[in-house]
């Protein structure tokens, strides 16, 4: 018996990176994992390594920005399992700019892949997660909380997700919903890129992180997850977890 045994999750953005991270450690305590992603090719060939640990698992080809279709995400998950345990919202699109550099473009963007699909999937998730008494899981960004040079859409988009987390955590408590945030440091396909693009930057943002690496997407953020998915975590709501090897120490 796992720690996530007979539950349903939703995970968005899970086809690679950080999402994949957590899809696969979820799956490994049990639960049936529904990846939501744009990316088709990659879904499809995740789910093939979920169904490994949980048959029952499944990939839907979701373009996040359309909010309007977002509902259905939630809406085949019901169809299928008849429930949902957990809404992991993790998927998030951005460019980089300074801020004299950034459009409303840049703003769009992140708000359209990020900031938007998190409010309207915990509106669509609210009713089946009352019955479930169950857990969400947003991220956060040390780019929003310590202000990182060039990050302003995603920044914003990011502490704007950490605000309506907080309104959420108070408005859902009543109904025994769990609601939290992540704040990663990983060692995505993402920050791989971005350590191609920067790597003076990279090299200074490892330098400050005290555990001396980025984290793994599988097992150091992917089980932080499972914890906050899990019982383990009933009594904790409203809070924004670090797991970034302690970069950033809120006190």
């Amino acid at each position: 018996m796992g720690k996530l045994t007979g539950k349903v999750a939703i995970i968005t953005g899970g086809a690679g990176g950080i999402g994949k991270g957590i899809a696969t450690a979820f799956v490994k305590e049990g639960a049936t994992v529904v990846i939501a992603d744009l990316n088709e090719e990659a879904g499809h060939e995740t789910i093939k390594d979920l169904q490994k640990h949980q048959a029952n698992s499944m990939f839907i080809q979701a373009n996040l920005a359309e909010h309007s279709k977002l509902k259905n995400i939630v809406e085949k998950v019901i169809e299928e399992y008849g429930k949902l345990d957990i809404l992991v919202n993790n998927a998030h699109a951005s460019k980089m700019a300074s801020i004299a550099e950034t459009t409303k473009e840049h703003f769009d963007l992140s708000f359209d892949t990020g900031f938007y699909p998190t409010f309207y999937l915990m509106q669509a998730a609210l009713p089946y997660l009352k019955e479930s008494k169950g857990n969400i899981i947003n991220f956060a960004s040390g780019a929003g909380i310590s202000g990182h040079a060039n990050q302003a859409s995603y920044a914003a988009a990011k502490e704007a997700i950490r605000a309506v987390t907080r309104v959420a955590a108070n408005e859902f408590g009543p109904f025994g919903i769990n609601v939290n945030l992540i704040s990663p440091i990983a060692n995505s396909p993402g920050v791989k890129a971005w350590k191609e693009a920067e790597p003076e930057y990279y090299n200074e943002v490892l330098a400050n992180i005290p555990m001396g690496r980025f984290g793994d997407p599988e097992n150091d953020i992917g089980k932080a997850a499972v914890f906050l998915a899990s019982d383990d975590s009933d009594y904790i709501t409203g809070q924004t977890i670090m797991v970034d090897g302690g970069s950033i120490k809120l006190v």
